[in-house]
């Protein structure tokens, strides 16, 4: 038993351990996985072009061998050239940069992968982002070695020493970048051994929005140095059409071979733009250890071979000014780095909220210049290379010239650039610049007055329409006053009266309405006390004729607005409305109307001329011997002696 609950105990911990482990090896086979796409898909296209060839100098197997060196050039490994004319071994060290698009995404989709899906945690609680960077990078990078192990006998082996670098380093970079971006791009990690200023720096949120801003800027720089070199070089290619057709045709006499050629150059285009843009910002390229194409000038004994993407290079001797205009492609890099950052720097055009100020707009516009100077100078790197001895030692743009200069065009165009465009986006509509809030707020016109408030703005909101019924005005003003009274009226249900007419004019003091009428206020009367003092008096079926009668006068006298009002028909309760009498029910009052005449409610005190009226005759149904009347009007028979 003890040794079944010790087991028990320990599960947990075994159990992450497995499952930590299945997370690493998962990460091992996805890295294999991913080499395995790129080599397959490099592999399948060099067997198709060698299938399709009319007459192959070698066998399947100098196919893959073809296919492997490919691949391991794609990673920058530097290939060895054995088989050449004068018997030596010639370096292979240019890449083709479009080549290497593939397999880096698909390492990149590895390390991203595999952080998503493996969602085990150490016994630390932290995911083990870097065991799984380093298995997947295993994992490529062993497939890497199997590869260069293969093309060893072939006739385009790998340099060894340049296995180590670049392609391991770039391999495990492109891995990490898949795992950061898996945990959410998170800037402690990268700057875990900068300084600890650099790092309180880095967990504020400007510091991060500005960083990222100018990473933005800077790509979009980087980005439209390839894309003009790319125009300049399809305008090159036109203006160069003739030698550039000779030069394809020479090399291929059959469709297959003309298919290679295009695939090849292809595959090369994207280093003829970087190329074209080192051209356009200066620095130029290299055409061979003696020659140098500048827009300035072009001199030298360029060693230039037979490919049709070199036959669109400028003419040799002095630039001229289709030469120089080159120098529009780094111009519009500096504008669309500018772009980026005021972009960033004002988020909202015309508002001032959230924007930057104009030194810290220069500083994200110089630091994305630093990050495009980099970038150029990355690129120009890994454009050029040796393709072969002596001569052809050197090819392709200097990197340490480009990116300087690709630094000084961004920084000269894109801060100016980034400061005016940021003074542009805070301009008010209507070509007027941005004022101070609170000055425009002044400026704003005040509502109009209101004439039934008392000349004061109505409020507004959504306490506003339960309060409707009062006025703006003073408590005690006649408006207000008048409208308290209207809105008790109403709940009342109408049996309050209207308001005093004697009363106008605003009053400071509520005690003053009082003093001004000294009449004392009725007291409230149930509404069914009447008819409970007629019914003492009445035999049942005399107050139940009576009620009958007297609430169906009394609506009617109610609706018509005339009558005793309020008091007048409540006080009887027996058809007073009608003139049938008043508070005792017995016709002595009824006959002479001295009391419903005269306006017994002081509520009702205006409409006492009509009660007059209805009592002084017979009324509309009632009689002077105290008969009441039947639904018509008329005395009922048979109570000539009611009590």
């Amino acid at each position: 038993m003890a040794r079944v609950t010790q087991v028990t105990e320990r599960s947990p911990m075994l159990s992450a351990e497995r499952s930590r482990s299945a997370v690493l090896a998962s990460a091992f086979v996805r890295g294999t996985f991913a080499a395995g796409l790129g080599l397959g898909a490099i592999t399948v296209l060099v067997m198709v072009l060698w299938i399709s060839s009319s007459s192959p100098d070698s066998g399947p197997g100098g196919a893959l061998h073809v296919a492997t060196g490919l691949w391991l050039l794609a990673h920058g490994a530097e290939l060895v050239r054995t088989e050449t004319l004068s018997g030596h071994p010639a370096p292979v060290a240019t890449v083709p940069l479009l080549l290497t698009v593939l397999p880096l995404w698909l390492a990149y989709r590895a390390g991203r992968d595999s952080t998503e899906s493996g969602g085990a945690e150490d016994p630390a609680g932290r995911r083990s982002a870097v065991g799984v960077c380093c298995a997947v990078s295993a994992g490529y990078l062993l497939v890497v070695l199997g590869v260069a192990a293969y093309a060893r006998n072939s006739g385009l082996p790998a340099d060894r020493a340049s296995l180590a670098f670049p392609p391991a380093v770039l391999v495990v970079l492109v891995v990490a970048a898949g795992v950061w971006a898996s945990r959410g791009r998170p800037w402690g990690p990268v700057l875990a051994w900068a300084p600890l200023r650099v790092q309180e720096a880095a967990a504020r949120a400007r510091f991060s929005a500005g960083l990222e801003a100018a990473l933005r800027a800077a790509a979009a720089g980087v980005a439209m140095l390839l894309g003009g070199g790319a125009l300049l070089v399809a305008v090159a290619l036109v203006w160069h059409a003739g030698e550039v057709q000779e030069s394809f045709l020479t090399l291929a006499g059959h469709w297959a071979g003309r298919i290679c050629v295009l695939l090849l150059a292809l595959a090369f285009v994207p280093n003829a733009a970087m190329w074209a843009a080192s051209y356009g910002l200066g620095p130029g390229f290299a055409l061979g250890t003696a020659s140098t194409a500048t827009p300035l000038t072009f001199g030298g004994h360029p060693a230039l071979p037979d490919f049709p993407l070199l036959a669109a290079v400028p003419a040799q001797g002095p630039g001229t000014a289709a030469n120089w205009a080159s120098v529009a492609v780094p111009l519009a890099a500096g504008l669309v780095l500018a772009r980026f950052t005021a972009r960033a720097a004002v988020p909202v055009s015309g508002s001032r909220e959230g924007a930057w100020g104009a030194g810290g707009t220069a500083a994200v516009a110089a630091l994305a210049a630093a990050g495009c100077g980099a970038g150029a100078a990355l690129l120009a790197a890994a454009s050029g290379g040796a393709l072969g001895t002596g001569a052809l030692a050197e090819f392709g743009p200097v990197w340490w010239l480009v990116g300087p200069a690709a630094l000084v065009w961004a920084a000269v165009i894109g801060v100016p650039a980034a400061l005016l465009t940021r003074a542009w986006r805070l301009r008010e509509q209507g070509w007027s610049w941005r004022r101070d809030v609170s000055s425009t707020e002044d400026e704003r016109p005040e509502p109009a007055p209101d004439e039934e408030t008392g000349g004061k703005p109505r409020a507004s909101g959504p306490l506003a329409e339960r309060y409707d019924f009062l006025s703006a005005g003073s408590w005690h003003g006649e408006g207000a006053r008048k409208a308290r009274w209207a809105s008790l009226r109403r709940g009342s249900g109408g049996l309050m009266a209207d308001f005093p007419a004697g009363h106008t004019g605003a009053r400071t003091d509520p005690r003053a309405d009082l003093v001004a009428d000294p009449r004392p206020d009725p007291a409230p009367v149930p509404q069914d006390s009447p008819r409970r003092a007629a019914s003492q008096d009445l035999p049942r079926d005399a107050v139940q004729d009576a009620e009958k009668t007297g609430d169906t006068s009394g609506n009617e006298t109610e609706s018509a607005g005339t009558g005793a009002g309020a008091d007048t028909g409540t006080d009887t309760g027996t058809g007073t409305d009608t003139g049938t009498g008043t508070d005792t029910g017995t016709g002595t009052d009824t006959g002479t109307g001295t009391d419903t005449g005269t306006g017994t409610s002081a509520s009702r005190a205006e409409n006492g001329g009509a009660g007059a009226e209805d009592g002084a005759g017979t009324g509309g149904g009632g009689t002077g011997t105290g008969r009441l009347p039947d639904a018509q009007g008329h005395a009922e028979t048979g109570r000539e002696d009611a009590p």
